[in-house]
């Protein structure tokens, strides 16, 4: 069963609010399990407050020595696992890089965090180095503007794809909704769009990250290097 990966040396990112976006995506039509192992546990924390989906379950009794043990039974359970992780330098990073069908990297449209991206890139070439296995991965940016490209934006998308790094054509916009998931401690689907401004676009651009995340993994699963982008890009 397919098992992605969030990783981000840089917090701030987005990373464990595009995990559980996905997550929660993925929930809708197939039982999902979240790995929390970033060690503030922040979606074990938004679980319990939260009236979670009967497909949603989460584990956050995890360290290095049971990370791979955890993510085998929840691969042996559930047909998809989410694993969230912080940092890259900690051993439970290539533990959980091992079990990954898909590696995503989330960062936001500047070059500091696209070196810090980068770091991110360097452990999965570590990994490929040690086991002869290349892991496919993304680079996912966030908290972009739904309107707006900017020149910098452009800038370092085109970088990063001029250097061969397999760039999300989904980007996860700036949205009140992403935020409102953790302040109300809601899915998406069960936010109250009288409270919360244009609920329809965050849950269209939710959709359209998931059906990109489908794809890439069945792209790897059949040896293909070059997904077939399922999904505008970014505004929604």
């Amino acid at each position: 069963m397919p098992t992605i990966v969030f990783v981000s040396p840089k917090g701030g990112v987005g990373k464990t609010t595009a995990a559980l976006l996905l997550a929660s995506e993925l929930a809708r039509a197939a039982p999902v399990t979240v790995v929390d192992a970033d060690p503030n546990h922040p979606i074990a924390a938004w679980g319990k407050g939260a009236a979670l989906p009967a497909n949603l379950s989460i584990l956050a009794d995890v360290d290095e020595d049971t990370i791979i043990d955890r993510i085998e039974e929840a691969a042996a359970r559930t047909p998809f696992v989410i694993v969230d992780l912080e940092g890259t330098a900690a051993k439970i990073v290539l533990l959980a890089v091992s079990q990954a069908d898909l590696v995503v990297i989330p960062m936001q449209g500047s070059q500091l965090d696209a070196e810090q991206a980068s770091r991110a890139i360097r452990v999965l070439k570590q990994h490929e180095k040690m086991t002869g296995r290349a892991v496919p991965y993304g680079v996912l940016l966030t908290r972009t503007s739904p309107i707006i490209r900017t020149r910098t934006m452009g800038h370092i998308q085109s970088g990063l794809l001029d250097a061969g790094v397999p760039v999300f054509d989904t980007q996860l916009n700036e949205r009140e909704a992403f935020r409102a998931v953790f302040s109300f401690q809601q899915t998406l689907e069960d936010l109250d769009p009288r409270e919360v401004s244009n609920l329809d676009k965050a849950q269209a651009n939710a959709e359209w990250f998931a059906a990109e995340v489908i794809e890439r993994l069945r792209a790897a699963r059949a040896g293909s290097e070059t997904p077939t982008a399922t999904s505008n890009v970014g505004a929604a």
